[in-house]
């Protein structure tokens, strides 16, 4: 089934008028989250997945959304029929739909920067609409003809339950237009996940194409530890910053760290101190056994100086009297 002008105009402002619960003015949060987060080349394929499995569903939609930009309607596919519809603008042969039960999968070949957007996929049933799917789609540009740069610090550390703001500094160059920053997070081998975004304020900019954006972060646990990378979306393009990683440790991790070296030393001084006392204890223990069992050999007169000649003359005299005596009662027995 063909898609007439008059169901175009009908699904945009469906679209249009959904698209306001989904991004408000004021905050600009996310209310339904981005499913993922697509990094792909020009001139490669890409497919976006889009499934509905709680209950029957009577069509399936595709939305396509660019910076500064209503959401487009890409193609319609119902229940009851087996050709997919697309809208002229898509009818290039670049879009197809893969099509199975309660499935509708969309496939974007020979990929270009224009295809750098947001896509959505809506399902509707007898009772209600949804987004089933959200993915924002990235071709980066090694060669840009719009100076836009964007300035992330590497890392941050900060201990668990405190705070910490995420700094992004955007430099547009001669580009006038409005832009929009997203902050996403990365973490282990998830996909990145869109987490904030805001359009660009003038108040937020010191110099005419120089531009600050905070993310604060409070009550911090390490479930928030990770990549943060800021983006910004304009001229047609999305930059993305290097990334700032943020380390989330236990209290008194870093305090315990730092003490670490003294407390090494301590109790490597105090080990050396007990050896060492230890083996004098030894040493002394041997000479003072050494000492004794001379001093038990040999009798010794109390009034003797053991320094002075007339001990050992006396000595020698008391030897001599005991060999004497020894000697005479051999000769009377």
């Amino acid at each position: 089934m063909l898609i007439t002008i008059e169901s175009l105009k009908l699904a945009s402002y469906l679209c249009l008028f959904l698209w306001t619960f989904v991004l408000t003015d004021e905050t600009s949060f996310f209310v339904h989250p981005v499913n993922s987060l697509v990094f792909a080349n020009i001139g490669e394929n890409v497919t976006l997945q889009c499934s509905r499995k709680d209950e029957p569903v009577s069509a399936f939609y595709w939305y396509k959304q660019t910076q500064g930009e209503k959401p487009k309607l890409i193609s319609t596919f119902y229940e009851h029929d087996v050709n997919v519809g697309f809208s002229e603008e898509f009818k290039n042969g670049r879009f197809s739909g893969n099509i199975t039960e309660k499935n509708y999968h969309l496939t974007i070949a020979s990929l270009s920067p224009l295809d750098s957007a947001v896509y959505y996929c809506g399902s509707s049933s007898m009772h209600e609409f949804k987004f089933e799917k959200i993915y924002i789609v990235h071709i980066p540009i090694l060669h840009l003809t719009v100076p836009v740069e964007v300035h992330q610090s590497p890392s941050k550390s900060v201990q668990s339950g405190g705070f910490v703001t995420l700094n992004c500094r955007v430099h547009t160059g001669t580009c006038e237009e409005e832009h929009t920053i997203y902050w996403f997070k990365k973490s282990g081998e998830s996909v990145p996940e869109l987490i904030y975004t805001h359009g660009g304020k003038k108040e937020q900019c010191e110099r005419k194409n120089t531009c600050f954006y905070n993310l604060p972060m409070r009550n911090l646990n390490t479930s928030k530890a990770g990549t943060y990378y800021c983006a910004v979306a304009t001229c047609g393009r999305i930059l993305f910053g290097n990334g700032t990683k943020l380390d989330i440790g236990q209290y008194g991790q870093n305090r315990a760290s730092s003490s670490d070296k003294p407390v090494y030393f301590l109790t490597g001084a105090l080990v050396f101190t007990t050896i060492l006392c230890v083996l004098l204890a030894l040493s002394l223990f041997k000479l003072h056994k050494r000492i004794s069992s001379q001093n038990t050999g040999t009798p010794t007169d109390p009034s003797c100086d053991m320094t002075g000649s007339s001990c050992s003359l006396r000595v020698c005299a008391k030897r001599r009297g005991w060999r004497q005596e020894s000697s005479h009662r051999k000769d009377l027995l």
